[in-house]
């Protein structure tokens, strides 16, 4: 049996209902972190149980800049010990998730005399902090050789620059490869199943309750260790929590920072390599990417007030994006050249001495225990979520008093079984084939039509109106599938309309 073929939402839920001894842990949010500490957990031999409120992946998650990396910017900032985490995290990515993730070689142009210099010293030192994990070394360019790795740069007052590799990946896919690794492993892992509340008793958590959302049916899960892996969502996890904290003892506060995407056509910048823009009006950098045939531009980094499962770029963000754009590419793309865009909200932690930048917080994760016994994770991303995993494992182990197993997920191999007849990028946009579509549903957990036109696929994210072309035919092929009805195919692709309006600009509409 293939590990693929352990995701199978209704015998998932038939175990948590049948079973009633308690888990070992109960993991809350079906992201980059809670996947990956469920896929500890259960490699060392806990019983863990995985619970999703939505897809796996369906918020952040699926959201980032692609790129498995160590933080150019952060080692900019100072933050060694991070950027030298992150890339011991991202040379074992390469070795055990490829081709999921693979490296990908970056220019930094350099239009000032002597900054070619200064990107080549700070570039070798990432090189240093990796060790033996390191890729391909950094190494000084002429203006040529600039012009000539990146056909579609501006030349004018170039004076060289600087190539460096470093990761790139799919997150929805390595999502679903996290899931599967777990399953395989042993855990039961379940989406569209959120929390309704959380059970104590003696003034500790001993469970959940959480509802099928294909049917409605409450369903009680005793544990002995709670795990609240939401993101930007913790918050209304902790408060359900009905053990009241010691005075001086605040619960943790998130600060959503929002990052904005933009995808163009892959000629835009008509090469392998990737763009580093090291100099932006607000100091951070940003990056320019081939990705699935495409180029992917971003990100921007603007504190929201909102915290929103479908987040929509603002329109300052597509314009900050496009005017830097501007001034790196020959041709500058419009509004027009948009064929989609997404937003993240990253979970980033708020102090007493937070102001209104969120560039300057931390990525770092925070590991919140409350008096209850939840234990709570926040931050982070998706390059050290192995790590994160294995942090929050151990304190899980000594709260639950669970027998001492050291992680070994540094050593697990995760694979991506998505069926080889469907091609994700390329200029030719297709919608996947029922053979695919079945296996999504069945091996797959997927039970919406956003499920496999975003997460699955990745076509909402290259193509928002191809994706909604498609949708129909798709949405018909899985009404097959799933045994559903007409009524069933025509409110699914009303939500999808509804979703992809966020990923079209307006002009695009």
């Amino acid at each position: 049996m293939s590990q693929h073929q352990l995701m199978n939402r209704a015998d998932a839920l038939l175990r948590i209902q049948c079973d009633r001894t308690p888990w070992d842990l109960i993991v809350i949010g079906g992201g980059a972190t809670g996947l990956g500490t469920a896929l500890d957990a259960a490699s060392r031999g806990y019983r863990t149980l995985l619970l999703e409120a939505e897809d796996f992946a369906k918020g952040t998650s699926s959201r980032s800049t692609k790129l498995i990396h160590g933080g150019v910017r952060y080692l900019r900032q100072g933050q060694l010990a991070m950027v030298r985490h992150s890339l011991r995290e991202r040379g074992l990515l390469l070795d055990n998730a490829g081709p999921i993730v693979h490296p990908l070689r970056f220019v930094i142009p350099a239009y000032g005399w002597g900054k070619r210099w200064y990107y080549w010293a700070g570039l070798k030192s990432y090189d240093l902090l990796a060790g033996k994990l390191r890729l391909a070394p950094t190494r000084l360019l002429s203006a040529s050789q600039t012009a000539e790795l990146l056909p579609s740069l501006r030349t004018q007052q170039l004076r060289g620059g600087v190539a460096y590799s470093d990761g790139q990946f799919d997150d929805a896919r390595l999502a679903i490869a996290l899931a599967a690794g777990a399953a395989a492993q042993g855990a039961t892992v379940v989406n569209y199943a959120p929390v309704r509340e959380l059970l104590v008793a003696n003034g500790r958590l001993r469970g959940v309750i959480f509802v099928d959302n294909e049917t409605g049916q409450a369903v009680e899960a005793l544990g002995k260790v709670i795990i609240n892996a939401t993101g930007v969502f913790s918050e209304r996890i902790l408060a359900l929590d009905p053990c009241e904290r010691p005075s001086g003892n605040n619960t943790p506060r998130i600060a959503p920072s929002q990052g904005t995407h933009l995808v163009l056509p892959g000629d835009f910048l008509g090469t392998n390599h990737a763009i580093m823009i090291p100099d932006t009006d607000d100091g951070r950098v940003l990056f320019a990417i081939p990705w699935l045939g495409s180029t992917l531009l971003g990100t921007t980094d603007i504190a929201v007030d909102t915290i929103s499962r479908d987040p929509r770029p603002q329109s300052s963000e597509v314009d900050y994006l496009l005017e830097h754009a501007s001034r790196y590419f020959t041709r500058a793309p419009k509004r027009s050249d948009v064929r989609s865009m997404f937003a993240g909200l990253r979970p980033l932690v708020a102090t007493a001495h937070t102001g209104t930048s969120t560039a300057k917080l931390s990525r770092e994760h925070v590991i919140d225990v409350a008096p209850s016994g939840l234990i709570s994770v926040i931050g982070g991303k998706w390059t050290t979520y192995r790590q994160m995993g294995e942090d929050i494992v151990d304190l899980a182990a000594r709260l639950g008093d669970l027998p001492y197993c050291k992680s070994v997920t540094a050593q697990i191999k995760l694979s991506d079984s998505q069926p080889s007849e469907f091609t994700p990028h390329g200029p030719e946009m297709h919608a996947p084939t029922r053979a695919t579509i079945e296996y999504f549903v069945k091996a797959e957990m997927a039970l919406t039509l956003e499920d496999v036109l975003a997460r699955r696929t990745r076509m909402l994210f290259l193509d928002a109106a191809a994706a909604i072309a498609a949708a129909p035919a798709v949405a018909e092929q899985m009404r097959s599938v799933l045994g559903q009805d007409d009524m069933w195919r025509e409110a699914q692709i009303q939500a999808f309309q509804l979703v992809a309006q966020n990923y079209m600009l307006a002009s695009n509409k």
